[in-house]
């Protein structure tokens, strides 16, 4: 009990790139001129989308929820590791610590799940076009957003509940940010019940979100191949290919984090794979949707257009 309250009341320093001081000043520009991406381009597909009527469907919904959600978590890390990069007390409250590591999982696990719900939506605008609108109604969508959230949140509660159930001998977390594999490395007791119950919730988070998007995927690339034209099978591949492409990425990262014992693996590796989906995702999402989709596009030329004439 002592020490539980010792640890309550003190701070963690988050070590981050430690290693490189010489590095601080490029890492600050680079990763501000990422988060400054990141904000622009996600904000932008928001503000497209909600402006243009053509683009008001069920596949720019969940596009925007993403943008969203793309925002939300790379706010979550980026400011404080701004800060920390150009300040010599790199330090973090317990609760501001449990608070950051509760919504960067929330988050991350609301967007899995909202991944899985555009496989749905693409599956069913390809499988079953003549009813999609009536399927993928507004209705639908929001209870598929909604669903989203409330999975990552408990999902979330769960990870950090877990977390810090531990008692930490160390104040020193060899990160950028808390995430749950540099905590666990602070714990005086053994961590492997907390291994177990991170790698069975994470997994069947994992599990549900690829298993909706594996058969999803399967039911559209059967029905893409039974299409007579190889003009509509390039068009139905090419529809996929954004969503396809970000899913494969995003999750391939996850997997590779945190789906692995907390021992036997170098840290400094994973700061590495953090830096790439905590900041430079969400930075490709909007990149990847809007330079694949000529909707997307379309609308960015009409609104310039209307911006210039006016």
């Amino acid at each position: 009990m002592e020490l539980e309250n010792h640890t309550v009341k003190s701070e963690f320093f988050l070590l981050g790139f430690s290693d490189h001081p010489e590095l601080w000043r490029v890492l600050f520009v680079m990763f501000l001129f990422i988060y400054s991406v990141t904000l622009m381009g996600n904000l932008g597909m928001i503000l497209l989308i909600t402006t243009s009527s053509h683009l008001h469907t069920p596949m720019y919904f969940f596009l925007c929820i993403l943008s969203f959600v793309d925002v939300c978590y790379s706010s979550v890390i980026a400011p404080k590791l701004l800060v920390d990069l150009i300040s010599k007390e790199k330090t973090i409250s317990y609760k501001g610590c449990a608070a950051q590591l509760y919504f960067f999982c929330s988050l991350v696990d609301t967007e899995s799940f909202l991944l899985a719900a555009m496989a749905y939506d693409r599956y069913i605008a390809i499988c079953n076009p003549l009813l999609y609108m009536v399927i993928m109604s507004k209705r639908v969508c929001s209870q598929f957003a909604i669903g989203a959230f409330l999975g990552g949140t408990m999902s979330s509660i769960i990870h950090t509940t877990n977390t810090f159930h531990l008692s930490f001998c160390s104040k020193e977390i060899n990160h950028f940010f808390c995430d749950i594999s540099p905590l666990f490395s602070l714990s005086c007791t053994d961590t492997y019940m907390h291994d177990i119950i991170l790698v069975v919730f994470a997994g069947l988070v994992e599990a549900i979100c690829l298993l909706a998007v594996l058969l999803s995927y399967v039911c559209i690339i059967a029905a893409i191949l039974k299409t007579g034209s190889a003009e509509g099978r390039k068009k139905g591949f090419s529809t996929c290919a954004s969503h396809l492409t970000v899913v494969t990425i995003y999750h391939g990262t996850l997997i590779f984090i945190y789906l692995r014992p907390s021992t036997g693996h170098s840290l400094d590796i994973d700061k590495v794979t953090s830096v790439f989906y905590t900041l430079i995702i969400p930075m490709l999402n909007p990149l990847i949707y809007s330079l694949r989709n000529k909707d997307v596009k379309n609308a960015f030329r009409k609104v310039i257009g209307r911006k210039l004439l006016s």
